[in-house]
């Protein structure tokens, strides 16, 4: 069996490689739903019915477990995929994790009170990551402010236009004095040398990338009956729904050399 990473785009393929850098002998499969990028900007039912089939993609490609790097559905759907749609599946034993929570934790973990988010329409709207720290520390301040042009602007080569729009979406985060910022989604990762420019040495810049494999390493370790379903002879495969001769240099930069990416037919 396989570890399923699951994104909309293009900023999953920075949590896959880092998975793959903690976890080489990790078999892995990264699906990217790259016909319906970007979710940031769709209806919360598209959101669920385009992760929905993901889910039933990677379940059928034989993935015990699914991280879903996609901010957007860990924020919109990711409740319901875990509470109705698993357990009607016809594989219910099978789990799907989000990036949200493993987020703020590690933000606790690092002493910070007062947090900035950075997101998507969808997940600033549906207040997750408020919601979550109210259950982890209420005592703790966060500050949020969606940043809908900057996915768009990364997928369309508009990386040249980019530090006006993003010093415009920083700024309520920078006045409210975070301590640190969150990049609630993984496409701001490419960013990430901006922000922390814009942000100020002094403010940390907690990305997912950086985050999620040694969370998703100790939740291996606390569930060995996963784990053990999962091969470790270090097979990777990354495959999307559309596939385009930009976003296949974007993904070759982001990697960091040549990527074998493969189109598929659209998740059913």
């Amino acid at each position: 069996m396989k570890l399923g990473v699951f994104d909309s785009g293009l900023g999953g393929l920075l949590i896959a490689k880092a998975i793959r850098d903690r976890l080489p002998d990790l078999n892995m499969l990264y699906y990217g739903d790259t016909l319906h990028l970007p979710y940031g900007n769709r209806s919360p039912e598209a959101i669920y019915e385009y992760a929905r089939r993901s889910m039933e993609y990677l379940f059928r490609q034989d993935c015990r477990l699914v991280v879903v790097a996609c901010n957007t559905v860990s924020a919109t759907a990711l409740r319901r995929l875990q509470q109705e749609y698993l357990p009607s599946c016809p594989w219910p034993e099978r789990r799907i994790l989000g990036v949200v929570v493993p987020t703020l934790e590690t933000a606790i973990e690092r002493g910070h009170k007062k947090i900035g988010v950075l997101g998507t329409n969808h997940t600033v709207r549906s207040d997750v990551y408020r919601q979550e720290l109210q259950k982890l520390d209420p005592e703790i301040e966060i500050v949020q402010n969606a940043a809908p042009l900057l996915v768009p602007m990364i997928e369309n080569d508009g990386m040249p236009w980019i530090q006006p729009v993003l010093e415009h979406y920083m700024h309520p985060l920078i006045m409210a004095q975070s301590q640190c910022v969150i990049l609630g989604c993984t496409h701001y990762s490419l960013l990430l040398d901006q922000i922390q420019n814009l942000a100020g040495q002094g403010t940390a810049i907690l990305s997912q990338g950086e985050i999620i494999p040694g969370k998703l390493a100790d939740y291996l370790n606390r569930h060995p009956e996963i784990a053990g379903d999962i091969g470790r002879t270090g097979e990777a495969r990354y495959v999307v729904s559309d596939l385009t001769d930009s976003y296949k240099k974007a993904a070759e930069s982001l990697y960091g050399g040549p990527l074998n990416i493969e189109k598929i037919q659209e998740a059913q």
